[in-house]
């Protein structure tokens, strides 16, 4: 299988006009807003987002909205400090975008050994363009849009979806909302976190269906 790059994409511009449409658009928000701050362009786009969701978005009605909400209270340079001072710093962050770092407790350990491993067998390779490792939140994120929308079949579809989310995402996500969460001095990305637990609550349920 040839490899493809996968890189972080821009927020979609477009309205979600199916279940799936709208799950890979949700995905690509998060490995935007997650790989780095939004300048007033993204925010502006964010502002007038729609916030009233039908009857089966209702559970991410609300989360969704204090997010808009948060991006209309603050500016880009606001938003982008919070970004730096949380996931940036000056030596150890206050919070970790990785998930090596919430499975095993260290940054490029077995757990990125074996997503690479994964990413190899689905074809999957990360942009040079890219210098965060495979395990970055965003990279994540970025990879099941691409399992959702893509158009190779092979790879792109359910059950790919389905192992790719439980062995690399759902064991550590939720972890990392609550590490943001817990920062007393996060307000956008605090609400982003929000957002982030609520969907990925939703898609573990409809996981477990399956």
């Amino acid at each position: 299988m040839s490899s493809t790059t996968v890189t972080v994409h821009p927020m979609p511009s477009h309205s979600a006009f199916d279940e799936e449409t709208a799950r890979a658009e949700i995905y690509g928000v998060l490995a935007t807003l997650f790989y780095a701050p939004p300048d007033e362009t993204l925010l502006a786009r964010l502002r007038v987002s729609v916030t009233e969701a039908g009857a089966d978005g209702a559970f991410l009605q609300e989360p969704w909205r204090a997010l808009v909400a948060a991006a209309r209270a603050q500016t880009a340079p606001v938003i982008r400090d919070e970004y730096e001072a949380l996931f940036v710093g000056v030596g150890r962050p206050e919070v970790h975008l990785y998930g090596s770092h919430y499975l095993c407790g260290f940054l490029n350990d077995k757990p990125l050994a074996a997503l690479r491993d994964d990413l190899a067998a689905l074809g999957l390779g990360r942009s040079e363009t890219m210098p965060e490792t495979e395990d970055h939140i965003a990279y994540l994120c970025e990879v099941m849009r691409y399992l959702i929308a893509g158009d190779d079949a092979a790879v792109c579809n359910l059950a790919r979806q389905q192992a790719f989310f439980a062995r690399h995402l759902q064991p550590w996500v939720v972890a990392l909302c609550d590490a943001i969460e817990a920062q007393p001095n996060a307000r956008f990305y605090a609400a982003l976190a929000a957002f982030t637990r609520a969907f990925m609550q939703v898609e573990a349920q409809a996981f477990d269906l399956l």
